[in-house]
């Protein structure tokens, strides 16, 4: 069977990936600080980017999917905030944008889909590139618990139910994780169930996403590698502090000059 990726499925992507709890609000009130223009990588239809955009902010959208970035551009027409908003098809590594920005974002964890140390260097020295001097770049990503990736290997797992805007329907998701902890890396299928208001099933989609976690030290190790400087940890999207508790790691990163 061929694999889909899940990020083909744009209106699925929307139904049931609304981010984490505070997220769009801190990357929008960063980029104001900022004053523009802000630079997303991995901007998917663009929930962040174009919150951003409402606020005032210019801001570059950057994804390899072509049919999240089409979702995207038609959110931004139907919003009137194209003239705010370019969208650019291109991977972390290999972007090219002949332009430099105060401020970089990388949010609801898109780092962990570069899935070798090499193309993480590669990305991040890139983004350094196209910061303007003493540019900032932010990003999060979850902090991995290899008991919780042990218990989860192989089932399938009920990650939630999400009702359709506008619709009597819902849609149901299921995973079924294969972890390879040599790599550190996490091969995901997921399953969407969508049902109509009557409870019968409409529609059911196989699709898959890869990720290659990423330690809290191991990050901190290669953003100084690349020429950052951390300025700011945080365990939530309130500036919460990170320690030994925290599930979810934001970093802010400034460019060091050489």
């Amino acid at each position: 069977m061929s694999e889909v990726s899940m990020y083909a499925w744009p209106d699925y992507y929307d139904w049931t990936s609304g981010g984490l709890e505070g997220d769009t609000t801190y990357y929008t009130e960063l980029a104001q600080a900022s004053g523009g223009p802000v630079l997303e990588l991995g901007c998917g239809t663009g929930r962040c980017s174009l919150a951003i955009a409402r606020a005032g902010i210019e801001v570059v959208g950057v994804d390899l999917s072509p049919e999240m970035l089409k979702r995207a551009r038609e959110k931004a027409d139907a919003m009137g905030l194209s003239d705010r908003t370019q969208w650019v098809e291109a991977s972390m590594t290999t972007f090219e944008l002949d332009r430099r920005f105060p401020l970089v974002i990388i949010p609801y964890r898109s780092f962990l889909h570069l899935m070798t140390v090499k193309d993480q260097l590669i990305a991040l020295k890139r983004i350094r590139q196209h910061l303007q001097q003493g540019g900032m770049l932010v990003l999060d990503v979850f902090v991995p618990s290899l008991v919780e990736l042990h218990e989860i290997e192989g089932k399938n797992v009920h990650r939630g139910t999400f009702p359709i805007p506008g619709s009597a329907e819902c849609v149901e998701v299921h995973d079924i994780t294969e972890h390879d902890p040599f790599r550190q890396w996490v091969h995901v299928i997921r399953f969407y169930e969508r049902y109509d208001g009557s409870g019968r099933l409409v529609e059911r989609l196989r699709t898959v996403f890869q990720l290659r976690y990423i330690f809290p030290a191991e990050l901190f190790h290669l953003l100084r590698l690349a020429g950052f400087q951390i300025v700011g940890r945080y365990g939530t999207f309130h500036r919460g502090p990170f320690d030994h508790r925290s599930t979810e790691l934001i970093v802010e990163a400034k460019k060091m000059e050489t």
